[in-house]
């Protein structure tokens, strides 16, 4: 089969297309007919061997977390699936991923795909909406009519978050770029302030129960966006190498987050899409051979929305 992968860790450059052996599942496993990927910004950070620590792989390895695709072999006591089940995941991080036309996967990581999308477009939703959910329930709490600041809205996990943030009922306030504005309004945020052009600091006039934080910030930005908080709050941040502030006077708690895969939570997610009430948004497709240019552009800053990636046997 064909597959991107590299041999040593580096820039996009260490990225190759080649021809490797298409993977046999063992006990527990499924091997999965890729439909499409995806690239996540962690892709890169794994590529660069800034995750070795917390993520140690062995080289060559095939990158790609999410996977959308067609169950085409069973191995033993994979149970509750069936071969020609069309499945979406989110993959271990240590083993091959989806930048491949076949990956193994843990049966018990896959959920249904959505019915209503094209099966390709289901893999921008395993890992980022798994994201959302878990900082804003699992780790936020996040309760009807509370107040939430979700800084750095307009990435592909803004876009998630800002949509099960209203729909559990909080009033939300979203902070983008003005290449981002449009789509953080479309996804319902009640405030849309432009980081660009606004003081955060001061655009938000009233405490927020939970402050989200999805995207790289300077420490000192960062401490003062958690004095919006008020006494009791919360401050969950996905960007992990940036601790959350928290201050223990006021009693407001900083959470560090690692998103982990969970079929239960992956298909709620799923039955939401197929309802109509969550949008799954894709802003490029691009063929398996050019995952190398899209590291690039994130490398460079230029790649704006979620990307997916599709294998020549899509």
């Amino acid at each position: 089969m064909k597959a991107v992968r590299f041999h040593e860790y580096g820039g996009p450059d260490v990225l190759r297309y080649e021809d490797v052996d298409r993977p046999v599942p063992g006990a527990g496993q499924v091997r999965v007919r890729v439909a499409a990927t995806t690239f996540n910004g962690v892709d890169g950070n794994i590529r660069a061997g800034f995750m070795q620590e917390p993520m140690p792989l062995t080289l060559p390895h095939i990158p790609g977390l999410d996977v959308a695709g067609t169950i085409d072999a069973l191995g033993e006591g994979a149970g509750g699936l069936e071969i020609g089940d069309r499945v979406i995941g989110f993959l271990p991080f240590v083993v091959d991923g989806a930048s491949a036309e076949y990956v193994l996967a843990p049966a018990e990581s896959l959920a249904p795909a959505p019915t209503g999308i094209p099966l390709a477009d289901a893999a921008a939703l395993p890992l980022v909406g798994l994201t959302a959910w878990q900082a804003l329930f699992d780790h936020a709490e996040l309760k009807p009519g509370q107040r939430i600041l979700i800084s750095g809205a307009g990435g592909a996990v803004g876009g998630y978050a800002v949509q099960l943030a209203k729909a559990a009922g909080a009033h939300v306030i979203a902070t983008g770029s003005p290449r981002s504005i449009e789509r953080v309004t479309a996804a319902g945020a009640d405030e849309v302030i432009d980081h660009t052009a606004a003081e955060v600091t001061t655009a938000v006039t009233d405490p927020v129960d939970v402050l989200l934080n999805l995207a790289p910030i300077d420490p000192a930005r960062f401490t003062a966006l958690a004095g919006l908080v008020r006494d009791g709050g919360v401050v969950v941040s996905s960007t992990v190498w940036m601790p959350a502030p928290a201050d223990q006077e006021r009693g407001v708690r900083g959470i560090d987050m690692y998103v982990r895969s969970d079929a239960e939570q992956l298909s709620e997610l799923v039955a939401r899409v197929d309802r109509g009430e969550l949008t799954v948004d894709v802003a490029e497709r691009v063929p398996l051979a050019d995952l190398p240019s899209v590291h690039a552009r994130a490398a460079a800053g230029t790649l704006s929305g979620k990307v997916i990636v599709l294998p020549t046997t899509a």
